[in-house]
């Protein structure tokens, strides 16, 4: 090692002090004043041979014309907060952010809201099951020229002539059938993840949307719209990883929220829900409250931890990577925290297998070829894994941050290494688009969701909220033209992964997809769909018993 390199002289004690300060917006960190000069050649020298671009996804088109008429199909939590979003907030909302202003004078939350961009959406109608809700949405929208009508079922709303486009947020067993009628109708959608509940819906609701190409899909992954995931791309494709051979992501959440148990509305009952709307298409039952609230705990109405959470963080890294479905799945787990009649998992790891996957390499043609991408997942702790990327020449940290380590065996970076240009024990890059952005959180669910890009971005600085970027670029595409981000072809392979992940899970063995017949390999005698809807904890399959 070259005995006037700065790594020489500064200890990773040093190093730690200067990575610990106010963020530099796409550089990397140089700690020691006396080497300032030498750290500035060698960091200027270091980023242009990286040449990593940190830039915002394109813009999308100008909102102007004549207001889109969106009807919202679901008006629950997550439903709130898409037409929030779009830029019709509940009284409820706005009282409860204008007393947390008051009280706290640096939550700019309310501010931030408030000069958030016009649309230029009319919300004309609204389909809930539960009137409370319902009648919540009416009270709030019905006001300053807007006009809002409630329509029993979405059948009345898709045909009632007052909807350009809608959004779905309803239990995972009405995503596909609601998106199909609204499609083969000419109306525009936005469905939640994952797109679908089953395997037969995912291929129908790809041929309805093929044949319908006028009415534009869009599945809901608003962190296609995080800043930093852009600029992973660009590192991807500059080959600054080498061949990423293991990507590790988690989920971990332990409070009541994180395990679905949501709170249940004190005047909820068959009068005031239509219990066999709810249902659809799921099994008979009685009337059960704790079944509509926390529906994500069963697999008649959900899809587990695979479709309600694996979904994100596959999406997420399917933008980056392009990777698409997986040859091979194995999935493992069970019920270990939350023992209370819930029949998903809450417990589960979820392997998937590239073996074909490559993302070009630094040694020799042909050596390095494959990837498996480990998702785990427990709702009975909190503690941060993070996401990690690792290649043969460097490894990169993902959320709303990038950083990038140079790996010690790394043929790319062996050179700056042994001439101490370059310490693996410090990010080579470090890029923050949040730079004077506040990251205040509530909880550490809400932490979660932001790490992951979930609830905020970035742009030139200033958070702004991922889903009302998502919402606006659906929007383009009806008044512009364009695709989505996440249209039905990455909502196709998010759908097939999912599903493949909960079959894993039921059956008990690896899954397997054929990528030329486009479809999961069955066993004789087995029927996917069926298996993978059994409302059971544990299922048994002519081909194998699980015990």
């Amino acid at each position: 090692m070259a005995d006037d390199s700065i790594f020489s002289r500064l200890s990773r004690r040093d190093w730690l002090k200067g990575l610990a300060g106010v963020p530099i917006l796409g550089s990397i960190w140089f700690a020691g004043a006396s080497f300032a000069g030498k750290a500035k050649r060698e960091r200027k020298a270091l980023l242009e041979t990286l040449n990593i671009k940190a830039s915002p996804p394109p813009p999308t088109g100008s909102m102007s014309g004549d207001p889109i008429r969106v009807g919202i199909v679901g008006f629950g939590g997550r439903g709130e907060d898409l037409v929030r979003a779009l830029g019709f907030p509940t009284q409820e909302w706005l009282e409860e952010r204008k007393k947390d202003a008051a009280e706290n004078p640096s939550d700019t939350r309310l501010k931030e809201y408030l000069q958030q961009e016009n649309l230029n959406v009319k919300l004309t109608a609204v389909c809930d099951v539960f009137d409370v809700r319902a009648d919540r949405a009416l009270r709030s929208f019905n006001s300053n020229g807007n006009v809002c009508k409630r329509y029993r079922t979405h059948e009345e709303l898709i045909g009632s002539g007052e909807v350009d486009a809608i959004i779905i947020a309803t239990p995972d067993h009405w995503h596909a059938p609601i998106s199909i009628e609204a499609i083969k109708a000419g109306i525009h959608v936005y469905v939640e993840k994952p797109m679908t509940h089953n395997i037969a819906e995912t291929y129908a609701l790809r041929d309805a949307v093929r044949a319908n190409p006028k009415a534009v899909l869009a599945v809901g992954h608003q962190h296609r719209q995080t800043q930093s995931f852009l600029t992973a791309q660009d590192a991807i494709a500059k080959n600054i990883l080498g061949h990423v051979s293991l990507v590790v992501t988690a989920t971990n959440r332990n409070d009541d929220n994180g395990a679905w148990q949501y709170d249940i509305h004190p005047e909820a009952s068959p009068q005031t829900i239509d219990w066999e709307r709810f249902l659809g298409s799921a099994p008979k039952a009685e009337f059960n409250k704790e079944h509509f609230f926390r529906w994500r705990k069963w697999w008649a109405y959900g899809s587990g931890l695979s479709g309600d959470l694996m979904t994100h963080d596959y999406d997420r890294i399917n933008c980056i990577l392009k990777m698409g479905i997986p040859k091979f799945i194995t999935a493992s787990g069970g019920i270990y925290t939350h023992r209370d009649g819930r029949n998903v998992p809450d417990v589960m790891q979820i392997n998937m297998e590239f073996p074909d996957f490559t993302t070009g390499s630094s040694q020799e043609a042909g050596k390095e070829k494959g990837m498996t991408f480990v998702y785990s997942a427990t709702l009975g702790n909190t503690f941060d894994r993070g996401t990690v990327l690792m290649g043969h020449d460097a490894s990169m940290e993902l959320g709303n941050a990038v950083t990038i380590y140079a790996d010690w065996g790394s043929t790319r970076f062996k050179k700056m290494i042994d001439e101490g240009r370059v310490d693996p024990t410090v990010p080579v890059y470090q890029y923050d688009p949040s730079t004077n952005g506040t990251d205040a959180v509530t909880s550490a669910t809400a932490k979660y969701f932001a790490n992951k890009g979930l609830l905020w971005t970035y742009r030139d600085g200033k958070r702004v909220d991922s889903t009302f970027l998502h919402l606006r670029e659906w929007l383009s595409c009806i008044r512009n033209g364009g695709k989505p981000s996440c249209g039905i072809d990455e909502g196709f392979e998010e759908a097939i992964t999912a599903h493949m992940g909960g079959l894993s899970y039921k059956l008990g063995r690896r899954v397997e997809w054929d990528p030329v017949a486009e479809k999961i390999i069955a066993l004789p005698g087995e029927d996917l769909d069926a298996i993978l809807l059994a409302n059971e904890e544990f299922v048994t399959s002519p081909a194998m018993k699980r015990s």
